[in-house]
């Protein structure tokens, strides 16, 4: 009986929560004016408020968005390139075709799909890296911020395949015990170091977003 009455507890805990998200997603300004404006996520925000502040993207630049799904930050980033630049979105989820945007679904950590992403630049090295990502969440501290880590890692190993010395990085990560270390990372392969809380970020969340200009090859 002790059993049953956790499960249902449990499962009414879960039903609470999701109604609570449900509740402040349809109240957030940047939800209501994404759905407004077409657009995939309101993440959009974020990179496009970071972009006006440190004039991010250029027309021609050569752009991987990693982690790309649903496809905000690449729909964005298409809207600035001419026909010089080109963006390609990559994960591991499956996302509907954007204009102007090369897919590529897998896993950007495998050489293969290293690969497919640097054949799509034709031999060009990359001006920007893009990465909105967020590891799998365990619960367990010590595993989250292994996954952080590696993750983190992995970015920096395709960085050194790809981008271009002097190129520029943007990427997401979440304040705690693991982020000096990723943050020490990207200073020692970077000339310049910003962290930047977006307007578009919820005040409650722990995430920041690192800008990294000035790529040491």
């Amino acid at each position: 009986m002790k059993k049953l009455l956790g499960v249902v507890l449990s499962r009414n805990r879960i039903k609470s929560k999701s109604r609570a998200w449900i509740r402040n997603q349809n109240r957030d300004q940047y939800v209501r004016e994404a759905r407004a404006q077409g657009l995939r996520a309101r993440s959009a925000y974020k990179l496009k408020e970071i972009d006006y502040k440190h004039q991010l993207i250029k027309p021609y630049y050569q752009v991987v968005d990693l982690g790309a799904a649903p496809g905000g930050w690449s729909k964005y980033v298409s809207t600035i390139l001419s026909e010089q630049g080109l963006i390609v979105g990559v994960d591991l989820l499956e996302m509907r075709p954007i204009h102007g945007v090369i897919i590529i679904q897998g896993d950007f950590t495998e050489s293969s799909i290293q690969e497919k992403i640097i054949d799509q630049f034709e031999s060009r090295l990359l001006d920007l890296v893009l990465s909105d990502m967020s590891p799998n969440i365990s619960g367990i501290a010590t595993i989250d911020q292994a996954k952080a880590e590696r993750m983190h890692i992995s970015i920096l190993e395709f960085c050194a395949k790809a981008l271009k010395p002097g190129g520029v990085m943007l990427v997401k990560l979440f304040e705690g015990s693991s982020s000096s270390d990723i943050k020490k990372m990207y200073s020692e392969n970077f000339n310049q170091i910003f962290a930047i809380k977006p307007k578009a970020s919820r005040s409650e969340s722990r995430e920041v977003y690192q800008l990294a200009k000035g790529y040491m090859m």
